[in-house]
């Protein structure tokens, strides 16, 4: 599939393949049964040199975008959801710290990233907010060289496995773009509580846990970027980037799920006329349109990757649009796919019931599908977000 991907991301794509066989398809059924963060997967991601997938190339990573992103976390979301979450997310986290990184930066995490020796990930998400993440209530104070940082993350994907994590917080004083800054805390840094382990309904092994920073103390040199630099971050770093990667997960999502219906269509047989369940026509009918959604929905990612890899100025709509796309697509697949395979894939802990309630998280995580759709058409009409 997607042949048209440059040759070099053919061949990452290939790689990923490669490891979601050795290593991510046999622990995939463990990983949502007992609430596994998936450690065997994504550390087999990282001997295999692709962790360092947003890493710009001088530092030693492949210096991907959002097309690569796109492509990687499908392959692996078609194998288990948890796995390309929590790899897609250490992957924007990479990219935002990518975005405006200085020598401290490109010493102390991206080349180590590049080297498949430490994992990051996003902490933006907060209780009181939702899915304006944009907005963080989290505080940020200066006291000579460093930054004292107070607040609460929730849904930190990752949560108290990563090396180290975007924190996002509200500006100083006075912030120059917007009031939302970002900066890295280290793991073990001081003040650092984590909440109760994940037990979702889906997405099980995204250890998506809560983050309570009680005076964390962090260098002045772990800011990214400049004090409130809101607009340029958000909007051309954080959503592209967080977007592709949900998009990318729940598009391989509603894929496993169409093969599943496939094959099982294809070894069923009646055992009153002999004939292939293949063979009845209005099957045939369904699995078609499901084909075409999964397509549909791979073409707007694909697109949007594109408009936003070569800085075009109608990026921001598919961007939006396409993770949006994707949830309705794995949702609607995935619980047709279950109607097609009947009561064998109604079993219980079966794969199709995992793949079902993994997408279902499609619609929940933020941003969410209705915000998503609407901040769509606002975009259109010329119109501010919020």
């Amino acid at each position: 599939m997607n042949d048209f991907l440059p040759s070099e991301l053919q061949a990452l794509r290939a790689t990923a393949q490669a490891v979601v066989e050795e290593a991510i398809l046999p622990e995939a059924d463990r990983i949502d049964q007992e609430c596994l963060w998936p450690a065997t997967g994504l550390q087999a991601l990282a001997r295999a040199g692709l962790c360092g997938l947003t890493v710009p190339s001088r530092l030693g990573g492949h210096g991907q975008g959002l097309l690569g992103l796109a492509a990687l976390t499908e392959v692996l979301g078609q194998a288990c959801a948890s796995t390309a979450m929590c790899y897609g997310m250490h992957c924007v986290a990479t990219a935002v710290i990518a975005a405006k990184a200085t020598p401290f930066h490109d010493d102390k995490y991206l080349r180590p990233i590049a080297a498949g020796r430490h994992l990051t990930t996003l902490a933006l998400s907060e209780g009181g907010s939702g899915a304006y993440f944009f907005l963080p209530q989290a505080s940020l104070l200066r006291q000579g060289e460093r930054f004292i940082v107070e607040g609460t993350k929730q849904f930190v994907t990752n949560g108290s496995h990563a090396d180290s994590y975007v924190v996002s917080t509200a500006a100083c004083e006075e912030p120059v773009g917007g009031d939302f800054s970002c900066l890295v805390v280290d793991a073990g840094t001081r003040g650092l509580h984590w909440g109760e382990p994940w037990r979702g309904f889906g997405m099980r092994g995204n250890a998506s846990r809560a983050l309570r920073l009680e005076q964390v103390s962090v260098p002045l040199q772990h800011l990214l970027g400049r004090e409130g630099d809101q607009a340029w971050y958000v909007f051309e770093v954080v959503t592209p980037f967080f977007l592709t990667a949900m998009a990318g997960t729940y598009l391989g999502v509603a894929r496993a799920a169409l093969e599943c219906a496939v094959q099982y269509l294809k070894s069923r047989r009646y055992a009153h006329s002999g004939q292939a369940a293949s063979e009845v026509e209005v099957l045939q009918y369904r699995v078609g349109q499901l084909w075409a959604s999964v397509e549909k929905s791979r073409l707007l990612l694909h697109h949007a990757a594109l408009l936003g890899d070569t800085g075009s100025p109608d990026a921001l709509p598919a961007i939006l649009a396409c993770k949006a796309d994707a949830a309705t697509t794995a949702v609607t697949v995935a619980n047709e796919a279950m109607t097609l395979c009947g009561g064998s894939g109604y079993r219980d802990h079966g794969l199709l019931s995992r793949l079902l309630r993994d997408a279902r998280a499609g619609h929940v995580m933020a941003p969410t599908t209705d915000m998503l759709t609407v901040w769509t058409g606002r975009t259109v009409l010329g119109l501010p977000l919020v």
